[in-house]
C-alpha cells in the first residue's frame, strides 16, 4: 500500500515537470507574441503594450530579457532569419547547380511573400552605412552555390559579384510581389491557380535574366545539363578557366602552395577573371 503511494507520488511529480517543460518560458512567450503581432501588423507599429499584454507579462519582464524594444526587434529578426535559412536550405542539391541556385530563389521569394512584415523587418531595414547582417548570411549562402557554377566553368564573373547581382534582384522582386500584395490591387502575383508566387512571370523572367548576365552560357538557365564551352559571345576563355580555378582553390586551400604563394597566386587569377571582353578581331589565345 505504502509503495503504491510512493509511485503515484513520483507519477504526479513527473506530470508537474513535464507540465513546466511544456509551458513556454516568458522570454519566448515575448518573442513568440512580437512575432505574431509583428505578422498580422500590415505594417503598422506595433507597441510594447500590445506585446506585454499578449505574452501575459509585465514591461519590466520584457525589458529584463530583451533590454528594450529595438533588442526584442533585433531578436524577432534573429528568429525569423532561422526560419529563413531552413528554408533555404531545406532544398536538395542536384548535379545541375543551376537548377539549385534557381530554386534557391524561388524559396526566397516564397518566404518572403508568405511572411510579408516579417521579411519587411529582415531586408527592408537597411541605410547608409548599415547592412543588415541578413543581408550579408543570404549573399554568403548564395555565393556558395554559384561558386559550384565557378568551378565548373559556367560563371562569366567571380561568386562574389554574381551573389551581389543576384541577391539584390531577389531582394528587389520579393519587395515587389509583397507590395502588389498588400496595396489591394486586384492583381495576383502568384503563377496562378495553385501554384505558388516564385512562379510568377516577375520573379521567373528577373531570376532567368540576371542568371544568364552572369553566365558563360546563357542557354545553361533553360537546359541546364547542355552548356556550351566556356568562351562563346566574346568571353575569353581564360577568364571562365581563370574564375573556376580560382573558385577550386579558394575551396580546396591545398598544402602544396604556402600562405604567401596562394595569395600571390589567386591575384593573378583575380586579375585574368577581371579582364575585359576581347575586342573584335583580336585572338584571346596563342595558338595557330
Amino acid at each position: 500500500m505504502r509503495k503504491g503511494a510512493v509511485e503515484v507520488a513520483g507519477d504526479a511529480a513527473a506530470e508537474k515537470l513535464q507540465q513546466r517543460a511544456a509551458t513556454p518560458s516568458p522570454r519566448e512567450r515575448i518573442l513568440q507574441a512580437a512575432m505574431e503581432l509583428v505578422a498580422a501588423s500590415d505594417g503598422n507599429t506595433v507597441s510594447t503594450r500590445q506585446i506585454t499584454e499578449r505574452a501575459a507579462v509585465t514591461a519590466p519582464t520584457l525589458y529584463h530579457h530583451f533590454g528594450d524594444k529595438d533588442g526584442l526587434m533585433e531578436a524577432v529578426v534573429a528568429r525569423g532569419f532561422e526560419e529563413f535559412i531552413r528554408s533555404e536550405g531545406s532544398i536538395e542539391r542536384t548535379d545541375a547547380p543551376i537548377e539549385d541556385v534557381k530554386r534557391l530563389w524561388d524559396v526566397h521569394v516564397q518566404f518572403g511573400v508568405t511572411h510579408a512584415q516579417l521579411y519587411l523587418l529582415m531586408f527592408g531595414n537597411a541605410g547608409p552605412s548599415r547592412r543588415p547582417g541578413v543581408v550579408v548570411e543570404a549573399e554568403r549562402l548564395l555565393e556558395a552555390e554559384l561558386t559550384r557554377l565557378a568551378v565548373a566553368g559556367q560563371l562569366a564573373v567571380r561568386p562574389v559579384e554574381a551573389a551581389r547581382a543576384v541577391l539584390a534582384s531577389n531582394i528587389g522582386v520579393t519587395l515587389m510581389l509583397i507590395a502588389d500584395t498588400t496595396a489591394g490591387s486586384g492583381e495576383t502575383p502568384s503563377g496562378g491557380p495553385g501554384r505558388p508566387v516564385s512562379a510568377s512571370a516577375l520573379s521567373v523572367q528577373t531570376r532567368d535574366a540576371v542568371l544568364r548576365s552572369v553566365l558563360t552560357d546563357p542557354t545553361l538557365v533553360d537546359i541546364p545539363r547542355a552548356g556550351a564551352p566556356a568562351g562563346q559571345d566574346g568571353q575569353p576563355s581564360y577568364v571562365a578557366a581563370a574564375i573556376a580555378l580560382n573558385a577550386t582553390l579558394q575551396s580546396s586551400h591545398p598544402d602544396q602552395l604556402s600562405g604567401t604563394e596562394m595569395k600571390l597566386f589567386l591575384e593573378w587569377l583575380h586579375r585574368l577573371s577581371s579582364a575585359p571582353d576581347a575586342p573584335p578581331g583580336r585572338r584571346t589565345d596563342r595558338t595557330s
